[in-house]
């Protein structure tokens, strides 16, 4: 007869017994929403559900879990610290229930990716053509900002963020692409004007931000004298501007590109040496799903791959400084 087992290292499965165990999956998403709307959203509740849920929650855990606090709802201490628990123990109840892997040409999830208008504008459409192509019952959604707060990494199902290095990040960021800088300008501009002799002569268009655009420090650290001519606060904007009212202005060389082929414009290389602007990615830390994350950042480095060709006119001599 075979002896009774040990279950001194049950942890307590008598009593877990008569806990709801399906309560943990909105308790998470109220935990990292902070939002009883939109925790039942993530998970596929009513409001009123996920409210009565929250009731049995907080008796289930001793706690008030969120409390009110002006218009919104804070996390008390407590629920502060069930986060990270939580996030684990449904991470290896997934593993143990073996959930298929992701499957592109079957999943209908939303997939959403956040980015600047800009960035949108280089990337937006490939990043939509290869989803379609090959996740074609998901729905892709890109969200804009002009600058990222905090929720934007986190909130409302994004997946993965696209920062320039202009942009703080609270969490760890990986290379995309690089984009170099050139000089734009209206085409009837003097053919025979150098890139410098462009930026030294014509108005500029730029952008209108606290955030300065690295090229200008490159012209004042070398005595370039140039003039403002317009600032405006939306960056996409300044090509459309040039091409169409004149001026010269500095912008990176794959918005110019894309811009180039709806609006007559004229692109030389920045004469300087700079850095050139990375965009990187930037993961929300609540996305378990490995094979959905790897399959994603694949279409995003396809989609960033093109390479960048060299401009027809060489670079500005940097002894032709001398005589600036």
């Amino acid at each position: 007869m075979n002896q009774p087992r040990n279950h001194e290292g049950d942890l307590g499965l008598e009593r877990l017994g008569g806990v709801n165990l399906n309560l943990l999956v909105p308790l998470l998403a109220l935990l990292e929403e902070g939002s009883v709307t939109r925790a039942a959203a993530r998970v596929g509740m009513t409001q009123p559900a996920m409210s009565h849920a929250l009731g049995r929650m907080r008796r289930m855990i001793g706690d008030d879990l969120v409390v009110r606090q002006g218009s919104g709802l804070v996390l008390t201490p407590r629920a502060l610290e069930l986060i990270d628990p939580l996030r684990e123990v449904l991470r290896q109840t997934a593993r143990v229930v073996n959930f298929p892997g992701f499957d592109p040409a079957h999943d209908s999830r939303t997939i959403t990716v956040a980015m600047t208008t800009s960035t949108a504008f280089v990337v937006g459409a490939e990043l939509a053509r290869l989803v379609a192509d090959r996740a074609p019952n998901a729905t892709l959604r890109i969200r804009n900002f002009v600058a990222p707060q905090a929720a934007d990494f986190t909130d409302n199902g994004v997946d993965v963020v696209l920062l320039s290095e202009a942009f703080h990040s609270p969490y760890p960021r990986e290379r995309l692409y690089e984009n170099r800088w050139v000089v734009i300008a209206h085409r009837d501009s003097d053919p025979e004007a150098s890139a410098l002799q462009l930026l030294t002569s014509l108005p500029h268009v730029t952008y209108d931000s606290r955030h300065r655009v690295p090229p200008y420090a490159s012209l004042d650290a070398h005595g370039v004298d140039y003039r403002i001519g317009t600032l405006i606060s939306d960056h996409l904007l300044i090509p459309h501007l040039v091409a169409t009212a004149g001026g010269v202005a500095l912008h990176t060389y794959r918005v110019a590109v894309a811009m180039a082929a709806r609006v007559d414009l004229r692109i030389e290389e920045f004469p300087l040496p700079v850095a050139p602007l990375v965009v990187d990615m930037v993961w929300n830390p609540r996305l378990a799903d490995a094979e959905f994350k790897s399959w994603l950042r694949g279409i995003l480095v396809e989609v960033a791959a093109p390479s960048q060709h060299p401009l027809p006119r060489a670079h500005t001599p940097f002894s032709a400084l001398e005589g600036v």
